[in-house]
């Protein structure tokens, strides 16, 4: 398959309650499209005032309520979805997000790079940075402030990811500029799914910046959806366009030399 069309989800979540929210979010997803991305947390909402409130909202994965519904949902449309949802194994407690595939299948990430406040309620990504084989094409996964760390998308692409999506609650407006970049070094698509509004349940207000956004292997911005409503938007993926031959002599992976970046 070398084009698939993918869209970007962008959702303004009420804090803990989690089947609303999810059903608003599955409402936006375009008919037709093959690969749909949801922001980070969308079931739950993003402040958490302590580990206490976060285990109760967070759910196990495969076994949880919301990627049963995810499940149904890819099922019934044909969508692969990407999701972040708050994860509960045991006593651990992440940040994580699920793919999920038409056939029922699963897998997860879970964040790497923990952002403010988020260091004291989730235990830090483990699983490191894998790569999935989804929509006839091979998929990476990031959530939010994993963007600031070149490492993680860099490593996502030399492990054959062609599409990196992006589940995103982003307050910083850097984000929705950098992503093209990504894309461009790694030869990738990137798909950020934001969200938009505030939450005022820690110790800061929070606003979230929504510019959602799907940026190609040119570092062209196919879309950039608004700063403030819940809405989605869709492009077409030309997967030949993730070729790592800049040139006939110049290979984005095969060209690094590692040996001197420490």
């Amino acid at each position: 398959m070398t084009r698939i069309l993918a869209a970007v989800i962008q959702t303004q979540p009420v804090f803990g309650e989690i089947a609303a929210n999810l059903e608003q979010a599955l409402a936006l997803i375009p008919p037709g499209c093959q690969l749909a991305v949801l922001p980070e947390l969308c079931t739950t909402g993003y402040q958490f005032q302590g580990r206490d409130e976060l285990r109760a909202l967070a759910e196990p994965f495969p076994d949880g309520p919301s990627c049963a519904r995810l499940c149904a949902h890819a099922a019934a449309t044909g969508t692969t979805l990407v999701a972040g949802l708050a994860e509960r194994d045991g006593d651990r407690l992440f940040n994580s997000a699920v793919l999920v595939r038409p056939d029922g299948t699963l897998e997860r990430y879970r964040k790497l790079h923990l952002f403010w406040d988020e260091k004291l309620v989730f235990d830090a990504g483990d699983l490191g940075l894998p790569v999935f084989a989804a929509c006839g094409t091979t998929i990476g996964v990031m959530i939010c402030f994993d963007w600031l760390f070149p490492e993680a998308c860099g490593t996502l692409a030399r492990r054959g990811a062609r599409i990196v999506c992006h589940p995103s609650n982003l307050v910083l407006p850097h984000c929705p500029d950098a992503m093209p970049v990504r894309a461009l070094e790694n030869r990738v698509y990137t798909l950020t799914a934001n969200r938009v509004g505030t939450e005022s349940r820690g110790r800061q207000r929070l606003r979230f910046i929504g510019r959602s956004t799907i940026a190609s292997p040119r570092a062209e911005k196919l879309l950039v959806l608004s700063e403030d409503h819940p809405e989605a938007g869709q492009a077409e993926l030309d997967l030949s366009l993730c070729d790592p031959w800049l040139t006939p002599r110049n290979h984005v992976v095969d060209d690094r030399r590692p040996e001197f970046y420490a």
